[in-house]
Formats: C-alpha cells, structure tokens, sequence
C-alpha cells in the first residue's frame, strides 16, 4: 500500500512538474494574435475585398506577435488563400522588411520602413477575401515571419511566389491565423 501512495504522489509531483515546464515552453513561443480575426473563424466584411463582387473595406486585419527569437532581424507578414481555384493559391497580402522592433500592425496601416509587395490581384498591398460564389469557404492564412536578416532582395513589383520563398529561405520561426469566408 505505502508502494502504491508513494507511486500515486510521484506521478502527481511529475505532473505538476511537466505541466509547470509546459508552461514555460508556451510563454516563450512566438505567437501571432489579432484583435480583428479569430483563428477558424469567418472573417468581417471589414477585411473583404472591394470589387469582382465583393463589397468589403479591403482593410488589412490588426496583427501583433510576441516571443520572436532573439536572433530575429526582421519580420514578414504573408495572407495566403489555398484553397484559391489555382494552382499556388493566392496571395493577398506580402509585407516584408519589418524592422525587428516592430511586432504589431494597426488595422489598415502600413508599416513605416517596411516594403509591400505584388499581390495576385496584380496590385502592392493588401488584398482583402473574395473567393468564387459557391467555391465553399476558403481560409486565409495570416502568417508572420521572423527572419534572420535586416532586409531581402526584393522590390514592389516582385512576384508572390518569389518573395514567399525568399521569406522562407531566411525563416526561423512562424505563426499562423487562419481566417475563413465564402460567398
């Protein structure tokens, strides 16, 4: 009996224990939050596109991330819709050269100091939902990128696809909110 009390008290004490360790680790990983979308929500019209049919405000959604690694020298933020009718999706939204002291965007701000880049709507800046009428809900991925470098190679005019693997090649840590919509 003393053998089972003990062994019952030690799996307690571990428990307490991982669970206090566990709770370190989520206080240290880099989190992407927002004020404006929930994570496997539908997203407000706020944040819809304006046009081919679509009457939103195509206002960019609040944003802010803590915990970036120490070694971060800069931020990208990517939306990316994949389950868009094409083959790499589409991108409506790519930020990139966010300055490591950043780490929160305003809704419908820019960013000063940072670049915007070519949408798939074949304009710079955000580029809110707008999916095909009874396409099905779609998700748009929000993701914000910490990098190990201060600035990419990039211009305003670069292509999605190559600033995506740019971001990625100089990654060290994401996160990720994911917004839905379908009309």
């Amino acid at each position: 009996m003393k053998k089972l009390i003990f062994l019952v008290f030690c799996l307690y004490l571990g428990g307490v224990i991982m669970s206090s360790a566990l709770d370190k680790v989520e206080e240290n990983i880099f989190k992407l939050r927002s004020n404006d979308i929930v994570n496997n929500e539908i997203m407000p019209m706020t944040f819809t596109y304006k046009g081919y049919g679509c009457d939103g405000e195509n206002k960019s959604p609040q944003l802010s991330w803590v915990n970036a690694p120490s070694n971060t020298q800069s931020f990208a933020i990517i939306c990316h819709d994949p389950d868009a009718p094409r083959e790499n999706g589409w991108y409506h939204w790519l930020v990139v050269n966010i300055p490591k002291n950043v780490s929160s965007i305003k809704r419908g701000e820019k960013i000063d100091f940072a670049l915007e880049t070519l949408t798939d709507f074949g304009t710079v800046g955000y580029g809110g939902a707008c999916p095909p009428v009874g396409h099905g809900k779609h998700r748009y991925n929000f993701t914000v990128y910490a990098l190990n470098t201060e600035k990419l190679d990039v211009s305003a005019n670069s292509k999605p696809l190559e600033v995506e693997a740019l971001v990625k090649k100089y990654a060290i840590a994401k996160s990720t909110i994911t917004a839905l919509f379908e009309r």
